[in-house]
């Protein structure tokens, strides 16, 4: 059987997303990240999975064979934090996270409580070089079909 990716584009609509989240100002905040995220990327926001909006996206392959599709950029209103979905590398990661302000990491998200706790305008810039590092790293003619 094909391995089938969980993660993908729906049918669904980031705004029905939005306005499902029961704590206003969480939903304050994903309205906001949406706005911030679409001007960024001039791209258009898309449901990945049940609780992710995502802008464009690109065909990644591993040395292992392991293939997918992903989105390049992107966010997750959840209740106990936002997702921020950034690029896992590139050269001015660290330094732009040291100004960022309150938040956590994993290896490709960055987690905040809420977005008065982080500087907008170097998410703007985190946003930005995600985007930069994944098209040169993926060129893909299809990366910005979302």
């Amino acid at each position: 059987m094909a391995y089938q990716q969980k993660t993908r584009i729906t049918g669904e609509q980031p705004d029905a997303l939005i306005d499902k989240i029961e704590n206003p100002g969480r939903r304050v905040d994903a309205r906001r990240l949406l706005a911030l995220f679409a001007a960024v990327t001039g791209l258009e926001a898309r449901m990945w999975g049940e609780g992710m909006v995502g802008f464009g996206s690109y065909h990644y392959r591993y040395a292992s064979g392991h293939e997918g599709d992903a989105m390049i950029v992107g966010f997750a209103p959840r209740k106990a934090k936002i997702s921020l979905y950034l690029a896992a590398y590139f050269p001015e990661r660290e330094q732009l996270l040291a100004e960022l302000g309150k938040h956590t990491e994993g290896v490709g998200c960055v987690y905040v409580n809420k977005l008065a706790d982080i500087r907008l305008d170097v998410l703007e810039e985190l946003i930005g070089r995600s985007v930069a590092f994944i098209r040169e790293t993926y060129p893909d003619p299809q990366q910005d079909r979302s």
